[in-house]
C-alpha cells in the first residue's frame, strides 16, 4: 500500500476523534458555559448536520483545483475549526467552531476514497479505502479515549487543541506524500450530479443510511441500556466503547480484505449478520458478558459494510465519483441521526432501554432487502448487455440482409 494512505489515515483519525470524543466531554464543556446537557448536545447534532450539509457544498467548490489542494484545504478548514472551538469564550463560538470543523469531514473522506482507489491496482480499490478509513476505526480505540481521558484530568480545551495539532499532521502528510494527481479531464459538475440519477448509486446510498442507521441506534444508548439493564457502572462504559471500537477496526480490515472479491455477498452476510445480532442484542442486554460480546460484533458487523458501500457507490459512479463518495459520507451521519431520533422515540414511547436495538435491527433487515433488489436490478440490466452486444437474433439477422 502507498505511504500517501497512511496520510490520509492520519487525517481521518484526527476528524474521527474529534467526532465522537465531544460525548465523553459533554459534562464539563457544559459546566464552563453554564448550559444543560441537552443544550451541550448541540455540538453533536450540530457536527452531524454540518457533515451531511458540507459534504456535497466542500466537494462542488472543490470541482475547480486538484484533488490533492483540495484536500489540503479541508485539512486546514478542520484545524481552524478546532482551534476555535479550543478558545471559544461563549458556547455560541464553540458551535461555530465545530460546524467549521464538520464542513471539512464528509468532503475529505469522500475525496480521499477516489484518492486512495486511484493509488492502487483495480483489484486493491476497497483495500485502500478500508486503509483510509482504519484512521476513522483506530480514532474510536485510541483518540477518543485519549481526548476523553485529557479532556477530564487536565481541559477540554487541551482534547481540541490536540485534535488540532493531528490535523496539522495529517495535512503535512498529505502535502508530503498525496501525488499530485491532476483533475481529471472531461469532468464537470453537471456530470457529478446525473451521477444520482443512477438508481444504483441511489440504492447503495439507501444501504449506507439503513445499515449505518442500525449500529447507531444500538449505540447511541449504550450508556443507559448498561448500566439500567446489564447492571455496569458508569465507568465501564469507556472500555466498552472501546471494544465497540475494536470491533469497528475488525470489521473495517474484513470489508477491506474481502469487498474487492465478493462485494455484495459481502455485504449480504454483514447486513444480515448485523440484523440478527442487533434482535439477540434485546435479550443479551440483561447479561453483562453477553453485552460485551454483542457491542463487538455490532461494531465488527456494522463497519464491515463500510468499504464495500463505498467502493460500490465508486463503482457505480464510475466516471464522476467525487461527489457521490462524499454525499455518502453525509449517508453515514444521516443514518445516525435518523436512528438516535427513532430510538429516542421508542425509549420516551416506554419501550424500554433495549427497544432501540429492535429498531436497529429493523433497519439494517431493510438493508438487506434493498442489497438483494440492487443485484436483482444489476443482473438484469447485464444480462440486456450481453443481448445488445450478442445482436439480433439470427431469423431476423438473415431477414434484414435479404432485403
Amino acid at each position: 500500500m502507498p505511504l500517501a494512505l497512511l496520510a490520509l489515515a492520519i487525517g481521518a483519525f484526527g476528524i474521527g476523534t474529534t467526532e465522537f470524543v465531544i460525548m465523553g466531554l459533554l459534562p464539563e464543556v457544559a459546566g464552563t458555559f453554564d448550559v444543560s446537557i441537552p443544550t451541550a448536545g448541540y455540538l453533536v447534532s450540530g457536527y452531524a448536520l454540518g457533515v451531511m450539509l458540507g459534504a456535497p457544498l466542500m466537494t462542488i467548490l472543490g470541482t475547480k483545483i486538484s484533488r490533492k489542494r483540495m484536500l489540503m484545504l479541508l485539512m486546514g478548514l478542520f484545524i481552524v475549526g478546532n482551534v476555535l472551538s479550543a478558545v471559544a469564550p461563549v458556547f455560541g463560538l464553540m458551535l461555530a467552531g465545530r460546524v467549521v470543523a464538520s464542513l471539512a469531514h464528509g468532503a475529505f473522506f469522500g475525496i480521499g476514497s477516489v484518492v486512495a482507489a486511484d493509488l492502487v491496482a483495480p483489484e486493491k480499490k476497497a483495500g485502500a479505502i478500508a486503509m483510509m478509513f482504519t484512521g476513522l476505526t483506530v480514532a474510536n480505540v485510541v483518540g477518543v479515549p485519549f481526548g476523553t481521558l485529557i479532556g477530564q484530568q487536565v481541559s477540554w480545551r487541551a482534547t481540541f487543541f490536540v485534535v488540532a495539532a493531528l490535523g496539522v499532521l495529517g495535512l503535512l502528510g498529505v502535502a508530503k506524500l498525496v501525488p499530485d494527481m491532476p483533475k481529471a479531464e472531461g469532468v464537470r459538475l453537471r456530470h457529478e450530479i446525473a451521477a444520482f440519477r443512477n438508481v444504483q448509486v441511489l440504492l447503495a446510498m439507501a444501504m449506507t443510511v439503513l445499515g449505518f442507521g442500525g449500529v447507531f441506534a444500538a449505540i447511541t444508548y449504550i450508556t443507559p441500556m448498561m448500566t439500567n439493564v446489564a447492571g455496569y457502572a458508569d465507568t465501564s462504559v469507556t472500555w466498552l466503547l472501546v471494544l465497540f471500537g475494536l470491533g469497528m477496526v475488525t470489521g473495517n480490515l474484513i470489508g477491506g480484505r474481502f469487498a474487492d472479491r465478493a462485494l455484495m455477498p459481502l455485504l449480504y452476510v454483514s447486513l444480515s449478520g448485523l440484523a440478527l445480532v442487533l434482535a439477540l442484542f434485546t435479550m443479551a442486554a440483561h447479561d453483562k458478558t453477553a453485552s460485551a460480546v454483542m457491542i463487538f460484533l455490532i461494531g465488527a458487523l456494522g463497519f464491515a459494510t463500510v468499504p464495500p458501500l463505498q467502493k460500490r457507490v465508486l463503482d457505480q459512479a464510475a466516471g464522476a465519483p467525487t461527489l457521490a463518495s462524499a454525499v455518502n459520507i453525509g449517508a453515514f451521519n444521516l443514518g445516525n441521526a435518523l436512528s438516535a431520533w427513532l430510538g429516542g422515540i421508542v425509549i420516551a414511547a416506554g419501550l424500554g432501554y433495549t427497544a432501540p436495538n429492535w429498531v436497529g435491527a429493523v433497519l439494517a433487515a431493510a438493508a438487506v432487502v434493498l442489497a438483494i433488489v440492487s443485484s436483482a436490478l444489476e443482473r438484469r440490466t447485464n444480462a440486456g448487455s450481453r443481448i445488445v452486444a450478442g445482436g439480433v437474433p439470427e431469423p431476423v439477422r438473415a431477414s434484414a440482409v435479404h432485403h
